[in-house]
């Protein structure tokens, strides 16, 4: 495989980006109506939703694909959690505060126990006897070989905790389905 290079590479996916919203921009409001019915419940639902009303909206076998696609990814991911409740957990979870940060380079280890404690089904607020800790954090990923360090912060600072492409590997083996990793253009697996 090739490496990424833009002005070869660049003019496809911006293709199928403008293919892909001139189709969507219509349907704008009908998605937004729309309630579909859900083979998952709660988190795992709110994180597939929006895919499975697009397959709703392009019609033919891509509902049904598409819901075949995300039971069977969710319990991968549950059956992956009983197998390494914490382990997996905490990778999986991390994932998540990731990409909510919006695939931010790092996050101090104080910002990223602060969104894993905030929520409310996971275990973290409740970990030991004051919620998971900077400790006990790097204690669970130790395992995967991912250790604090230094991090710049988007505002300039400079802190201890943890760096997005540290986790590429374990993200990608241990939980695949949450998220898939893409490093991207500017993005490397250092």
């Amino acid at each position: 495989m090739k490496p990424f290079r833009s002005r070869r590479d660049t003019p496809a996916p911006h293709d199928l980006r403008d293919r892909i919203a001139a189709w969507a921009r219509p349907q704008l409001d009908e998605a937004a109506d729309l309630e579909p019915a859900m083979p998952v419940e709660d988190r795992a639902a709110d994180t597939w939703e929006p895919l499975v009303i697009v397959a709703d909206l392009a019609a033919g076998p891509w509902p049904r694909l598409a819901r075949a696609a995300c039971a069977q990814m969710v319990t991968a991911e549950a059956e992956a959690e009983e197998d390494h409740p914490s382990s997996a957990r905490i990778l999986a979870d991390i994932r998540r505060v990731f990409v909510a940060q919006r695939e931010v380079d790092s996050l101090s280890t104080d910002e990223l126990l602060h969104h894993l404690r905030q929520d409310l089904e996971g275990p973290w607020a409740e970990w030991g006897r004051k919620g998971l800790g900077p400790r006990e954090l790097g204690s669970l990923l130790r395992a995967f070989d991912i250790r604090p360090g230094n991090v710049r912060l988007a505002d300039g600072t400079q802190r201890k905790g943890y760096t997005r492409n540290k986790f590429l590997d374990a993200w990608r083996r241990y939980c695949p389905t949450v998220h898939p990793v893409d490093t991207g253009p500017g993005r490397s697996e250092g």
